[in-house]
């Protein structure tokens, strides 16, 4: 496709994201039959019934799949659709056994593959979709919601491990399968993805030597993810040889403290942070991993929603957290955020301050803290005044830009200071440009910043004639977000349009 022509598809692209989009042009760029132009239309809120229709007769199949995804196409009105449509609407209601059965016997093995996961398919088309001649169909069937115990009890002993990994992930397998499946009751399998000579791409990572030990890691790692495994059968597998087997255990919550105590030990920093993080561990076992060496699980730690607040006070000021919102911090009671307040430990003060949802004393006691690290986590906090934003800001500058301007709350004067700082602070310009109280001052000044230019482009305070010279900026992606915004004049949305090569008409 041609340059030009690529970019006009854009510059509609954009148009059809736009709120602001007459009802007749919505039906002018339908009719216009651009697929991506009808995806963008299919996403928008405000289509008529009509439109609806429109866009399923002129889109392409993923046009017509937005439009059953989103509610808005009723499934009953679709007639003689494509294969991925037919798919699309098998994971949302019943669709005619006929068109289920007649996709079920395609000759492509990945339209029968991807018909086998949906959601509502008949009996006997799940059964036959088990008993495909294609080894990776029949996975596919394997992970159905729409298993049967006795598909499920067959497929648990098929020769392919690629067959019972996939079962093994499947919620709705029976749990004594599961169990067998992990302490290998079946007969052995006779194939795995690394020794059957597909050229499956692990077996570019996997090696077999008849005994599919790979296969058989992976079999178990699928088991580890499938909640409706019991948590006795996967607890051995603390002192699995492979690292995502014991990673993956490491955040299930229905183990017993033995197992965690087990995994809290793992020679891999990672498996212990997840356990670290883990809600569903002891308050024995938090407190001891508090003392360990290891950074990143101590910064997990304070993440634990369930941590003591003691120790989450004590991790404050060598996890390096960061002004962000603790689950912990969250859910403390009225007595322990005025205790957080009046704690000596900066760094205690800013977790506090990240909460947004405090009594207005606590806010103001926090907006007078002389403290960087906690003025910058209170910045966002919509309830600070405009007064108290602008003294936060005066007292230090630069450190709390970004985060000031990222306040729902900042005045439209204080944006602008932000957004002219000399030199800029790059991540305050794109609050700035997103900001909806940002005046037309400031958007102009985000201009300069080649990120902050695409959001404020979208801006509706943006100047109209600023908008329409965006138009023809050499970023595609900054015209596109000048066409979605909804300042855009109407009569050069109707020239966009109409357009052949991309121009508005517009000097």
């Amino acid at each position: 496709m041609p340059a030009e022509e690529e970019r006009l598809r854009e510059l509609r692209s954009g148009l059809a994201r736009n709120p602001a989009l007459p009802a007749s042009l919505v039906e002018q760029l339908a009719a216009l039959g651009d697929a991506s132009v009808c995806l963008e239309l299919a996403d928008r809120d405000d289509l008529s019934g009509d439109q609806i229709r429109l866009l399923a007769r002129r889109g392409d199949a993923q046009v017509v799949i937005r439009l059953l995804s989103r509610g808005l196409l009723p499934p009953d009105e679709v007639d003689h659709p494509d294969p991925p449509v037919v798919i699309a609407m098998a994971d949302i209601a019943p669709v005619p056994d006929d068109w289920a059965r007649r996709l079920a016997a395609s000759p492509d093995p990945a339209i029968r593959g991807a018909l086998a996961t949906t959601t509502h398919l008949p009996a006997d088309v799940v059964a036959a979709l088990t008993d495909d001649p294609d080894v990776e169909v029949v996975a596919e069937a394997a992970t159905s919601p729409k298993i049967s115990d006795t598909l499920a009890e067959q497929l648990a002993t098929h020769p392919h491990l690629s067959v019972r990994r996939a079962l093994a992930c499947n919620e709705h397998a029976p749990s004594h399968l599961l169990v067998a499946l992990a302490e290998r009751r079946a007969p052995a399998a006779e194939l795995c993805p690394a020794c059957d000579g597909s050229g499956h791409w692990v077996a570019e990572r996997w090696s077999c030597d008849g005994r599919h030990q790979d296969a058989l890691h992976d079999l178990d790692y699928a088991l580890t993810l499938n909640p409706r495994t019991p948590a006795e059968t996967v607890s051995r597998f603390t002192v699995h040889p492979s690292i995502q087997v014991r990673w993956r255990l490491a955040v299930r919550t229905d183990l017993p403290q033995g197992a965690y105590r087990a995994l809290a030990q793992d020679p891999t920093p990672g498996v212990r942070g997840d356990v670290a993080a883990n809600p569903a561990i002891d308050e024995a076992l938090m407190r001891a991993m508090a003392d360990g060496t290891t950074y990143d699980v101590r910064r997990r730690l304070a993440h634990n929603p369930a941590v003591p607040l003691d120790v989450l006070a004590e991790l404050a000021a060598s996890a390096k957290i960061g002004p962000t919102l603790l689950p912990r911090i969250a859910a403390a009671t009225p007595a322990e955020i005025s205790e957080l307040a009046a704690s000596s430990v900066p760094a205690v003060r800013m977790l506090l301050a990240a909460q947004h949802d405090l009594p207005r004393q606590i806010i103001d006691q926090l907006a007078g803290d002389r403290d960087a690290k906690v003025l910058n986590a209170l910045a966002t906090n919509p309830a600070l005044s405009g007064a108290q934003l602008r003294t936060v800001v005066a007292a230090h500058d630069r450190r709390v830009a970004a985060r000031a301007a990222g306040n729902p709350s900042c005045p439209p004067d204080l944006l602008i200071q932000l957004a002219q700082q000399t030199p800029p602070v790059q991540k305050a310009l794109r609050r700035v440009a997103a900001h909806p109280n940002a005046p037309a001052e400031a958007l102009l000044a985000c201009l300069a910043d080649e990120q902050a230019r695409r959001i404020a482009a979208s801006h509706p305070a943006l100047p109209a004639q600023t908008i329409v010279q965006l138009l023809t900026d050499a970023n595609t992606s900054v015209a596109a977000a000048a066409a979605a915004n909804p300042s855009l004049p109407a009569a050069v949305m109707h020239d966009l349009a109409a357009s052949d090569d991309g121009s508005t008409g517009t000097e």
